[in-house]
């Protein structure tokens, strides 16, 4: 069995380590909600250095942090300070505004260490594009976790395999975890209309003795189709989708909108210090592209 499509992450540096980026491309903009996939590639961080994300904003979306490895604090403009650490979640949804920043906190900074993860964006429906924002931090204790054929899942957000995460989700989705051991075999959840899975570590083929898939790609699933994941040596795999979105959706630098006006409001807004300050993190910020 082939793909649909298959999509290679570009990999760019952003500043001391390096991500890939599988969505949007010119290819296809959407998963079911998912509109923007990064994928932070593991990196050690040498004593004094870590990750640096200063406050910037967000509109109509929801932001989706997932860690295999190492931690980082968020910070944004409604007060929360939050630690991830791998296997938690954190799910910031947007709406009609929001600055957050990320950053390695002091005490992990002096020290050094490893960073691995994923960060993606979810749109949000246009009946919630305009909600209050809100963050909501889900501890690894808290999300569903279950074996099948000896690959261990995990429920990040929505609905899988029978299993539904506790956060927030606004439209139907599909968003899961899977360790993959050698020589095992996933089928895919059938249950949602658009599915994909991305390939974060290892490989994986679509049958026995396929050509497999390595770190970095992007496979979107047929529809109504059973698919069976492979990997003859392991993998670290995310499952991603859901219902298709309510129509299209337009993507400016750090902001999503069903309306273009809306973009151009929220450029304005944020140059013109509309956003409110993220809590903590007063000092800095990243300024509008071209601003």
């Amino acid at each position: 069995m082939e793909p649909e499509l298959l999509l290679e992450a570009r990999k760019r540096d952003v500043g001391g380590f390096m991500v890939r980026r599988a969505l949007p491309s010119a290819q296809r903009k959407l998963v079911g909600p998912f509109i923007f996939y990064d994928h932070l590639c593991r990196v050690d961080f040498a004593p004094g250095q870590g990750l640096v994300v200063r406050p910037h904003p967000h509109i109509a979306l929801a932001t989706v942090t997932y860690l295999f490895e190492g931690a980082f604090l968020h910070r944004d403009s409604l007060g929360y300070a939050q630690l991830i650490r791998p296997g938690d979640v954190n799910w910031m949804i947007a709406g009609r505004g929001i600055a957050h920043s990320e950053r390695t906190p002091p005490e992990l900074r002096e020290s050094g260490g490893p960073l691995h993860g994923i960060q993606c964006w979810v749109a949000l429906p246009r009946e919630h594009e305009e909600i209050e924002p809100s963050f909501a931090h889900h501890p690894k204790s808290t999300i569903p976790r279950l074996t099948l054929d000896g690959v261990a899942l995990s429920v990040i957000a929505g609905t899988a395999y029978g299993e539904t995460s506790p956060v927030r989700v606004l439209s139907p989705t599909l968003y899961a975890h899977g360790s993959f051991p050698a020589g095992s075999s996933l089928e895919v959840d059938d249950q949602h209309q658009e599915r994909a899975v991305y390939v974060a570590a290892g490989a994986l083929s679509l049958a026995p003795g396929a050509p497999e898939h390595g770190e970095g790609s992007l496979l979107i699933l047929p529809p109504k189709t059973q698919v069976t994941l492979h990997s003859r040596s392991g993998a670290e795999a995310m499952l991603l989708g859901g219902a298709p979105l309510d129509g299209d959706r337009h993507i400016y630098w750090n902001f999503v909108s069903s309306s273009l006006a809306r973009l151009e409001q929220a450029k304005q807004d944020w140059v013109e210090g509309r956003f409110g300050k993220v809590v903590g993190d007063e000092q800095e910020f990243i300024p509008l592209p071209g601003g």
